[in-house]
Parts: C-alpha cells; sequence; structure tokens
C-alpha cells in the first residue's frame, strides 16, 4: 500500500507490515507502517557529475550547499550561484552552478586523482590526504550545561521523520541558550548534518553563535564538518571516537558525548563548556 501522497514530502514510504510480539504469546498484527526512504542523489557542479550518495529525498538543496561547503568545494555559500533539483526513475539529481574558481579548483583535484591509486577512502590519493585538519576556531564563546541539556531533551519531539519510521538521524543547531533554531534528519548521519549545514548557511544565522547537537555517535567527519561551518561545539547523545578527540582538540572544538539528561562527557576542550549558568 502506497501512502507517499499522505505525507508531507517523499521522504518516507507506506507499506502493509505483519508485527509479532513476542511478549504477547506472537500475537500478529497485519497493517500499515511507514519506512524512511534511501536514494541516489547524485551532486552535479557546473554540468559535471561528482558524487552519488544514498540519502533520503528531503531538503535536497540544504544538503547540495552543506555537501559543497563541508566538503570544501566552495569557500561560502555565495559561491554558489544556483541550485536545482529533478527526479527520475534512477534517483535524484541536483545540479549546482558554482564560482569559477571554485569549478577550477574542483576540476585540478578530479585531475590529479584520475587513474591513481590510494588508501580508497572518498577517493583520496594518499594516506596523508585521508583526513583533513579544518583551520582552527576562534572566538571566546562559551555554551552552558543547561542549554546543551535542553536542546539535546527537545530533540526527539522535533523528529517528525523519526516519529514517522523510527529510522533516521537526526542534526540541528542550537541558539547559545538551547533553543532548536534548525534541524535536518536524513537516514544518514552524516547527510542529515550537510542537511543542517546547508540550512544554517542559507538562512544567514551567524553559525559561531550557537552549537551543533546530533543523535548519533561523533565521529571524525561530524567533527570535521560542525568545524567547517565556524560551530565551536559539537554535543552527540552518543559516544566519539578517538580521531574525532584529536581533530577536535586541534581545531579548537569542544566535543561532547553521552549527551543524556544531565549526564555528559567532556572530551575536548573544556574551557568552552561551563557546567554552571553564569
Amino acid at each position: 500500500m502506497d501512502m507517499s501522497t499522505d505525507l508531507p514530502y517523499p521522504a518516507a514510504q507506506g507499506y502493509r507490515v505483519i508485527e509479532v510480539s513476542g511478549t504477547r504469546n506472537g500475537i500478529r498484527r497485519d497493517g500499515p507502517d511507514c519506512v524512511a526512504e534511501e536514494v541516489p542523489v547524485a551532486l552535479e557542479f557546473n554540468g559535471v557529475s561528482h558524487a552519488v550518495m544514498m540519502a533520503t529525498p528531503a531538503d535536497l538543496e540544504d544538503f547540495a550547499y552543506g555537501f559543497a561547503i563541508t566538503e570544501g568545494i566552495v569557500d561560502t555559500a555565495s559561491q554558489i550561484h544556483d541550485c536545482e533539483w529533478s527526479s527520475s526513475a534512477q534517483g535524484y539529481t541536483v545540479q549546482l552552478s558554482i564560482a569559477a574558481v571554485c569549478f577550477s579548483r574542483l576540476r585540478e583535484k578530479r585531475r590529479n586523482l584520475t587513474g591513481r591509486t590510494g588508501c580508497g577512502l572518498c577517493g583520496t590519493e594518499s594516506l596523508l590526504q585521508a583526513v583533513r585538519h579544518p583551520e582552527p576556531l576562534r572566538g571566546p564563546r562559551s555554551f552552558d550545561a543547561k542549554a546543551v541539556a535542553k536542546s539535546m531533551g527537545n530533540l526527539k519531539e522535533r523528529q517528525m521523520l523519526l516519529a514517522l519510521t523510527g529510522a533516521t538521524h537526526a542534526a540541528a543547531w542550537c541558539t547559545a541558550d538551547g533553543h532548536i533554531e534548525l534541524i535536518r534528519e536524513d537516514v544518514g548521519r552524516h547527510n542529515a548534518l550537510d542537511k543542517l549545514i546547508g540550512a544554517l548557511v542559507r538562512s544567514g544565522r551567524p553559525a559561531s553563535t550557537g552549537f551543533i547537537a546530533i543523535t548519533s555517535r561523533a565521529s571524525y567527519e561530524m567533527v570535521q564538518k560542525t568545524a567547517a561551518v565556524g560551530v565551536t561545539l559539537l554535543a552527540a547523545v552518543s559516544g566519539v571516537t578517538g580521531l574525532a578527540v584529536d581533530v577536535a582538540q586541534s581545531a579548537g572544538l569542544t566535543l561532547l558525548g553521552f549527551a543524556r539528561g544531565d549526564d555528559i562527557s567532556i572530551y575536548s576542550h573544556p574551557e568552552r563548556f561551563q557546567l554552571d549558568a553564569p
């Protein structure tokens, strides 16, 4: 049964499902259920295909903007002149028109990679290129524990797609007092963060005045993407990786893990995190 026409966007699909409850002597229920969509999304820059990602087909322009910025294809949102998307039976295509200097840099990078063999990570040429260290973050801004706890506690009620499907991650940009200003969801945690960053830069909000909260673990890529947009604090509901801590430390980013209620683990730059509100 197709329930997509009853949904606010094509990010979820309806199916019939048989539910079996082991706690109720195997009682079966046959009825409708929603599942999150996962489709190929091709990203093209100035007419040249660059990457195909598996993602949830919602907020695709935000996704493209965020990907372009966090992958260093453009330096600022103003270098993206146009962004359009289209769909087909095979998936979705997002076409971006970017500044000539950015496209020239992208073509040079692609040319250098052609015919090379390397570590196999994201098309990098060598192990030295596998980890990108963001520019050091600046600014004295700090955030208090109550604000982070407030935002983490309110995340779930803002996740509309999770409520429908139970299958998505979310990333949110929060003001210094813990109010969730922007939130994006996707089946992929990296995609959710790219969508959030795209929405953030397109909105014109000053990214460094707030922090980012995520519903997943904090890996290196999540730290790198957060720092790339100038945000100085990343709070994750789950754990962190060693490389994430190392990169956060060198970038000047405060990395928080296991942020659940009043509990939290501070892995880097505790000076940006106030345990007691001023």
